[in-house]
This record gives structure tokens, C-alpha cells and sequence, in this order.
């Protein structure tokens, strides 16, 4: 009986052998566990978009687990990243008035780029993040609090591309 038993467990294990809990990164990213994110640079014309960019991809990595974030010194890879664009679109209008906007839709894009510690590119790719928000008396303002929302938004997909390759 005990015997029999052995057997049925030692059977039992030998299909988790494949198995293991963690992180499952794409295979061309196998021998990259520390990463570096220097400042993303800015080709939009809203000023200092690219610290809250930069901080909140960082955030994102770390909230993953998937890689560590390390200095460039120490890093496996280095993640370059370049905010392309920054679009505001109509989504909503006034009944009435086509004119006039109640709703926009924010847009912003990035293009990102993994580089090895040999300088070879790993991965290179963009992520794009959206939001909508209505319009009141400033439609500025009402955008610059609308781009965190979006940047979480791009954030959550950037990192999504590189820890789980899609």
C-alpha cells in the first residue's frame, strides 16, 4: 500500500518539474534580471513630462518584480525611452453645438528601447497611453492632470511588453 503510494506521488511530481513560481520574461530577455532607466528625453512641448514619465515606468518595473532597477553601471540593460507624442482628441461634443467640446481623449506615445550591457539592442518597441477627461473653464489644466492618468496608463503597457513579451 505504502509502496504503491510512493509511486503514485513520486508520478504526481515528475509534471512540476517544469514548473516554478515567479516571473516568466520572454525568452530573448533570459539573462536580463537588473535594469537601468535613465531620463527619458522629451520630443513634445510640454515641459518636464519626461521626469514624471521616466518615475513613473520606474515605479511600474518595481511594482512588477520582474527586473531590478539598478545604475547604468551595474544594470544588465538599459531602458531608453523617447516621448514622441502628446495628442488631444475630441470624444464628446455639445448636443446642439459640434463645435464645442465636452469630452477629449489623451494620447501619449512612447518609443522605447532595450539595450544590452554590449550595446546590442534587445528589444525596441512602442507603448501608447490613454485617458479621457471632460473640459471645464481651462482646458489646460484639465489636460496636465489628465496626462498622470495616462502616463500610469502607458507605464502599465510598457512594462507589460517587456516582462511578459506582449
Amino acid at each position: 500500500m505504502k509502496a504503491s503510494f510512493a509511486t503514485v506521488f513520486c508520478v504526481a511530481l515528475c509534471g512540476c518539474l517544469g514548473y516554478h513560481v515567479g516571473p516568466v520574461k520572454p525568452y530573448y530577455l533570459r539573462d536580463v534580471h537588473t535594469i537601468a532607466v535613465p531620463t527619458f528625453k522629451n520630443r513634445t512641448l510640454v515641459p518636464r513630462i519626461e521626469v514624471l514619465v521616466t518615475d513613473t515606468v520606474i515605479k511600474q518595473l518595481q511594482q512588477d518584480g520582474t527586473f531590478q532597477i539598478v545604475n547604468g553601471d551595474k544594470a544588465d540593460a538599459t531602458l531608453h525611452g523617447e516621448i514622441s507624442r502628446i495628442s488631444r482628441t475630441p470624444a464628446r461634443s455639445v448636443r446642439g453645438n459640434v463645435l464645442a467640446t465636452t469630452e477629449f481623449s489623451l494620447a501619449l506615445g512612447v518609443k522605447y528601447s532595450l539595450t544590452g550591457r554590449d550595446g546590442k539592442d534587445l528589444a525596441a518597441s512602442q507603448a501608447v497611453g490613454t485617458t479621457s477627461f471632460f473640459v471645464s473653464s481651462d482646458v489646460t489644466t484639465d489636460e496636465r492632470q489628465a496626462l498622470p492618468l495616462a502616463t500610469e496608463d502607458l507605464a502599465t503597457r510598457l512594462v507589460s511588453q517587456l516582462s511578459e513579451g506582449w
